[in-house]
């Protein structure tokens, strides 16, 4: 343990952005031209707090983000300057807007910036929706791992609502999964949206017998609700391309801005 926060010691001071420098400079800047909020969430302005790095992991992933470009500050001066708090998960990879910022455990290598939202309650499903949509040469905006938990701090309505009004996402893939209602409640707002931007989705847990739970805490069909089967039912009544398999999701976004004549 002491050889770890001795590591870190050394290399937040390398890397880490002092508090003083930084809300010095922010606030001159801000002066005279204040700088336009993330449109989803972050962005490479974005100060971001690293809690619990001492442990072998946290160390790992925190210089990960740093290398990435994640501007990291110290934490007495953030906590006394900030105004509000968003939460993502718990339990999720994170989120991340690739080439400025990247907060949690994914793979920064993988993504690539350009025009697809992507928000999903899967951890590794949502790096294989990143890969897929890289293949493809579409790249992504943003993408967000709200967790598979019952109860999470950021949601599918918040996701989709941020990335409806971002003019760098040009479609939205959404990867959910059996349990609650979160899905059904997103296809609500698509539908109600009447939004241009194609939708693409994949529902996990199509063949799970009711009652069995499958793998995250949220994750359960109770009481004839959260069936796989509704949801997709929902989703497509919604205008929503939804795929049976996860190795789908890059091409049927694909064929869907082909099909509206989007690509250039």
């Amino acid at each position: 343990m002491a050889r770890q926060a001795s590591k870190i010691a050394g290399y937040l001071s390398r890397n880490l952005c002092s508090s003083s420098s930084i809300f010095s400079s922010q606030s001159r800047h801000f002066a005279a031209a204040p700088a336009p909020p993330p449109a989803v969430f972050v962005d490479k302005n974005t100060r971001v707090i690293c809690q619990g790095i001492t442990g072998k992991n946290g160390t790992f992933h925190t210089e990960q983000a740093i290398e990435y470009g994640t501007k990291m500050v110290r934490v007495k001066a953030a906590l006394n300057k900030q105004s509000k708090t968003r939460l993502i998960g718990p339990n999720c990879p994170g989120i991340i807007k690739p080439g400025e910022c990247k907060i949690g455990i994914m793979p920064g290598y993988i993504h690539k910036p350009g025009r697809i939202g992507i928000v999903s309650r899967s951890g590794t499903l949502t790096y294989e929706a990143v890969y897929q949509t890289t293949a493809v040469g579409l790249g992504q905006s943003t993408c967000v791992g709200i967790g598979g938990d019952p109860f999470n701090g950021t949601n599918f309505v918040d996701c989709i609502t941020k990335f409806l009004d971002d003019p760098q996402t040009e479609g939205i893939v959404l990867i959910g999964e059996i349990g609650g209602t979160a899905e059904e409640d997103a296809a609500a707002l698509i539908k109600e949206s009447k939004t241009e931007k194609p939708v693409v989705a994949f529902i996990a847990g199509l063949t799970a017998p009711p009652g069995r739970r499958m793998g995250h805490a949220g994750a359960i069909v109770s009481g004839g609700k959260g069936t796989a089967q509704d949801k997709i039912k929902t989703l497509r009544e919604a205008g929503v391309t939804v795929v049976e398999s996860p190795a789908k999701i890059g091409a049927a976004m694909y064929d869907v801005f082909q099909q509206r004549g989007l690509l250039n």
